[in-house]
């Protein structure tokens, strides 16, 4: 098939370590991949290549033509381009971890918002009579999703011969949740001590469901300073950097009308003829703060209402494009209404 689409698994392989294969497979496991995508890695060299290309050729080609002699033509060519593949690798990479840890946390949330039906289901087979083991297998639910595909590889494991204890050990270690690892390893405990597990379970599932509903009231409580801080980032500051570049372009139209009066401008204690602000210049910083803002404000929000920060990404894009046309409107509005003033 085309040298296997030119050699993108071997390229894959050449560039992962064989020591840090296992730890990629590893935490890729995390995401739900059983194996480490070498095609991936293969490609994203072909796609770091392509761009050091043109960022080389449009950026550094022609000042290094121009500049440099033959040997440091060379010598610069060679270090340049080996830093700018480097650098573009290291970005994707930073990009697609952060996706990857996204996607890991999202799956985590979603196992802490199943395990306390889950716990019931399993604690009323074990009062049934039901053996760990086949009471572990006769919880799990298609609806469970992540969970329920780790119950499934825990309940394959114990029944295969697999202790119990370290099977729910591994199972913990894989997902960072302090409610998940906290109800496993009570489970645990208790099985280590002879203690009644149905009943064990059952309280435990009881305080996951009474934890819920405090995180619930807690984020409702908290609703006002969400509301407050939402109307800031997407109307108030949009509002004010309107307002401050329509004042810019006034003050700007002013000193323009005062050049011609130099003994009137020498009187007044500010120098309105000395301007040096750039209207374009102040838009572009407008936009660029208005979109750190948003960024920071979900992250806020996330913490407020969630109490993580990544719960906040998803909503960044959203603030910072609502903040941004915010600004445009409020920019065209206050135009028009100072316009008589702009003349």
């Amino acid at each position: 098939m085309k040298l296997q689409i030119i050699f993108l698994e071997e390229f894959g392989k050449a560039f992962i370590p064989k020591k840090m294969r296992p730890n990629i497979r590893e935490y890729l496991m995390k995401v739900g991949m059983d194996e480490v995508p070498y095609k991936f890695f293969g490609a994203l060299f072909y796609i770091s290549l392509v761009l050091t290309y043109f960022v080389y050729i449009y950026l550094l080609y022609p000042w290094l033509q121009q500049n440099m002699n033959s040997f440091w033509f060379i010598v610069l060519t060679f270090l340049s381009w080996v830093g700018i593949q480097l650098s573009i690798v290291f970005m994707i990479i930073m990009v697609v971890y952060q996706y990857l840890e996204l996607k890991i946390f999202n799956r985590t949330k979603k196992m802490e918002d199943i395990l306390p039906e889950f716990l019931r289901y399993l604690s009323e087979n074990l009062k049934g009579g039901m053996s760990f083991d086949k009471a572990l297998w006769s919880s799990i639910r298609p609806r469970y999703g992540t969970l329920a595909e780790e119950m499934e590889l825990v309940a394959k494991k114990v029944m295969s011969g697999y202790d119990v204890e370290e099977a729910l050990k591994e199972f913990t270690n894989k997902y960072d949740s302090p409610m998940v690892k906290r109800a496993f390893n009570l489970i645990i405990e208790g099985m280590k001590g002879g203690s009644e597990i149905a009943d064990l379970i059952e309280r435990i599932e009881s305080n996951l469901r009474e934890t819920k509903i405090l995180k619930q009231e807690m984020s409702a409580t908290n609703t006002t300073y969400v509301i407050f801080m939402t109307v800031i980032v997407l109307f108030i500051a949009p509002a004010l950097f309107g307002l401050s570049f329509n004042l810019l372009m006034v003050l700007r139209s002013i000193a323009g009308s005062l050049t011609g009066t130099v003994g009137a401008v020498s009187n007044m204690p500010i120098n309105l003829t000395d301007i040096k602000i750039n209207p374009d210049t102040f838009k572009t910083f407008s936009i660029a703060a208005l979109v750190v803002i948003s960024t920071f404000s979900s992250m806020i929000i996330s913490i407020i209402r969630r109490g993580n920060i990544r719960q906040g990404i998803k909503y960044i894009p959203i603030y910072a494009i609502v903040s941004v046309l915010s600004y445009l409107v409020f920019k065209a509005m206050l135009g028009n209404m100072f316009s008589g003033l702009m003349q």
